[in-house]
């Protein structure tokens, strides 16, 4: 059942926004992990922008974005690499972010800042680069692991930048870059086995229980907003965006 909680979370968010949305859109995002792959939404469970204003300048706004990560690194190891050692999983992120709104004659720019929740599932563990890693840290020219981990959901904070512009009466376009911290507890047991002319094996010790997953990186994107309701979607009430 766990596996499904996410899809139930973003189909709430899904059900909620197609019900109250008065600008919809479409848009390409990508997420750039430290010391990662490139990671990809999975569409159309990625809805952002949802949320109401405090006055002309500030709002709140949420929103759930469900990604399909392809790398990501850990970090508060024994072992060094600027390689993946998670990955490849699905991760849902859901930010809550204040607004700041500066919005002119068919223009917006919008400053952004806040924190979020991620939780990924699926999770793999990348042994080819995690058996190099070792083998550099032993200095062993074989090496094979065999780990276990606890999943566990993270949290960081995030600031960024959008810039909003008509295009048409009825469209606009709309360029995003967001930079994220996070971190989530990702403990790992086992042992490792390898070696250059014998071979032995090396139980894990407690160092390795306090690993993390790192979600540090660049989210950017870019995206058409339609508006469903006439007038000009560039100074909008509020958008509503799928990714």
């Amino acid at each position: 059942m766990k596996k499904f909680i996410p899809f139930l979370i973003l189909g709430m968010v899904v059900s909620f926004t197609a019900a109250t949305a008065q600008d919809f859109g479409l848009s390409f995002s990508y997420f750039i992990p430290k010391h990662g792959y490139i990671s990809t939404p999975v569409s159309p469970f990625s809805i952002r922008g949802l949320g109401k204003d405090i006055n002309r300048f500030l709002s709140i706004e949420t929103g759930a974005s469900l990604y399909r990560m392809s790398g990501l690194a850990m970090k508060d190891l024994p072992l060094k690499s600027e390689a993946p050692f998670i990955g490849p999983n699905f991760t849902i992120f859901v930010p809550v972010e204040l607004v700041f709104q500066l919005k002119g004659n068919g223009i917006q720019f919008d400053i952004k800042g806040g924190g979020f929740f991620f939780y990924g599932f699926d999770q793999k563990l990348n042994y080819g680069n995690i058996d190099k890693a070792i083998r550099a840290y032993e200095t062993w020219q074989v090496a094979n692991a065999d780990f276990t981990f606890k999943n566990k959901p993270g949290f960081g904070y995030h600031a960024g930048a959008e810039l909003t512009f008509s295009v048409t009466r009825d469209v606009a376009v709309s360029l995003e870059t967001n930079y994220l911290v996070g971190e989530s507890k990702f403990p790992l047991r086992g042992s490792y086995t390898g070696g250059s002319s014998t071979l032995e094996t090396v139980a894990l010790d407690a160092s390795y229980e306090k690993a993390k997953i790192d979600f540090t990186g660049l989210e950017f994107s870019i995206g058409l907003i339609f508006s469903s309701g006439g007038g000009s979607p560039g100074p909008k009430a509020k958008k509503r965006r799928r990714r």
